[in-house]
């Protein structure tokens, strides 16, 4: 009887985590306002060359990700005046738990979960409190050359991307940044996930050019620009994408 009544309450607890989640998803994506997102940096290692590009971080570093975002929504015809706001947070000293490198759905579950606790018992208190919360773990490259795969969750609208502390870099970790923000919203991957190679036409940001390729410009959710059937390119930064249709409908901005 006990252990029936832990289950029914595991139940209802999850129950109401997913309709709280529900919830906020839609009045996100309403788009009927502007969207509160903040990034909070974290330092992923112990160097010092992380260290000192985290001290060097000011709003102007994300300030890219919003333009690109109220830039592309205004091309979608999106009526509010100033459609996303991005604001630099405090960094964050604890690490988020880390993703699980293989497992079932139960396993991804469980870490979600904890990372939804993670956020709300470490993020520090705003006002106003942001819609989306994305957590920026910069990693020295020297040290981590290729960095772990980052995640952006619906359920919760809150993301934790892996970044390089390097300014050389800035450009792509907005890149990085804007694509799992858009996860958040309700996007999906353009790329095939075997060859991480962007998707015809989805993936494309002009599917109709003759000839096809190469490409000139990556669209967000594909990850790369298509140059050849063979090989794609990430993108030097923003200036280089775009959000096409299929993002676009998922995240609300087309009906």
């Amino acid at each position: 009887m006990g252990r029936r009544i832990r289950v029914i309450l595991l139940l209802l607890v999850l129950a109401t985590v997913a309709l709280s989640a529900w919830k906020a998803k839609a009045n996100a994506t309403a788009w009927k306002g502007t969207l509160l997102v903040t990034v909070y940096p974290i330092a992923a290692d112990d160097s010092a060359v992380t260290r000192r590009y985290l001290q060097q971080l000011t709003p102007d570093s994300v300030q890219p990700i919003a333009d690109f975002l109220n830039a592309e929504a205004r091309r979608y015809g999106l009526s509010a005046l100033r459609p996303v706001d991005v604001s630099l947070g405090p960094e964050i000293s604890a690490p988020p738990p880390p993703r699980p490198l293989a497992g079932n759905g139960l396993d991804a579950l469980l870490w979600s979960l904890k990372l939804r606790y993670w956020a709300w018992s470490r993020t520090p208190e705003s006002h106003p409190k942001p819609h989306v919360r994305l957590y920026l773990l910069y990693h020295d490259p020297a040290i981590a050359p290729r960095v772990p795969h980052s995640s952006g969750l619906e359920k919760g609208l809150l993301g934790v991307v892996h970044l390089f502390a390097s300014p050389q870099q800035a450009g792509q970790n907005n890149f990085v940044t804007a694509h799992e923000l858009l996860h958040t919203l309700g996007a999906s991957d353009k790329y095939d996930p075997a060859t991480i190679l962007p998707r015809h036409p989805d993936g494309y940001a002009n599917p109709s050019q003759t000839p096809l390729l190469p490409q000139d410009t990556a669209e967000l959710m594909a990850g790369r620009i298509p140059i050849s059937p063979t090989q794609a390119e990430i993108p030097d930064s923003l200036q280089q994408a775009l959000i096409g249709p299929a993002s676009a409908r998922e995240i609300g901005w087309l009906k």
